[in-house]
């Protein structure tokens, strides 16, 4: 899956678990009922780039670690 900004914050953390960490840090509430990463964004005031950026570096890192362990 290619998660991005339409992507469900619930799917986004099925996908990839540790964005969990970024949304906590964020204060980003992860049971938005399906609603669009973009959307919840908006709704909360912050920037639907720059938090998908830090989801996408957190994603980058989680693959980076798991590639060193394997």
């Amino acid at each position: 899956m290619n998660c991005d900004l339409d992507t469900s914050i619930p799917d986004w953390i099925i996908e990839y678990p540790k964005t969990t960490q970024v949304f906590d840090a964020l204060g980003i509430d992860t049971s938005c009922g399906g609603k669009s990463l973009r959307y919840v964004c908006v709704c909360q005031g912050r920037s639907p780039t720059e938090v998908l950026q830090q989801l996408q570096r957190a994603v980058a890192a989680a693959i980076d670690e798991q590639a060193d362990q394997g």
